[in-house]
């Protein structure tokens, strides 16, 4: 059986001029627009939700939002780099997805809830997935701050989607599943 080669890059070039860097860049800018965004809609997916517990958690993680937009601009900084949203069609598309259950579901109903946290968990999981991969993209390209700011909005994410999971399986779920369309 033949073995394929793969061919290395060179290493005499700048890594902050390289492709990965170019890649880690562009992937910033497109977390850091699916911040923004996702600060606008949290406050209507709040004021949509029935529990008090529920709207509690989606107020608390519009503060940490807010500072996830604050560490990005200074990841950006600690990297030379200007702060630049450039649409995320993932997020996009995510807040869009929970506006339409907001929509098709009734007001007032722990269905609704159960909808919300579903779209919710969705954003967590896609804001895991950026915020995961930049940080060792950060370190690979020996950006040692952005990193660790990175790091702890990683930590945050995860917090906030083990947050909903509890308050679903503490109740929203099992009293949704009991009411009619």
């Amino acid at each position: 059986m033949a073995t394929t080669k793969v061919k290395q890059p060179e290493q005499t070039a700048d890594v902050h001029e390289s492709a990965l860097n170019e890649l880690f860049i562009d992937e910033l800018k497109d977390i850091y627009w699916a911040e923004k965004h996702l600060a606008k809609a949290l406050p209507k997916m709040a004021k949509a939700a029935t529990s008090e517990e529920l709207r509690t958690a989606i107020q608390d993680h519009l503060a940490e939002t807010e500072n996830h937009i604050i560490r990005l601009e200074n990841a950006f900084d600690s990297i030379g780099e200007n702060a630049v949203a450039v649409k995320c069609e993932a997020m996009a598309g995510l807040l869009k997805e929970g506006d339409e259950i907001v929509a098709e579901t009734e007001k007032g109903s722990l269905t609704r809830d159960a909808g919300i946290i579903s779209a919710a968990q969705k954003i967590e999981h896609y804001e895991i997935a950026s915020y995961g991969t930049l940080k060792v993209l950060a370190m690979t390209l020996g950006y040692n701050e952005a990193a660790d700011l990175l790091d702890a909005t990683l930590q945050e994410e995860k917090n906030c989607d083990s947050k909903l999971t509890c308050i679903a399986e503490a109740g929203i779920n099992q009293s949704a599943k009991g009411e009619k369309e």
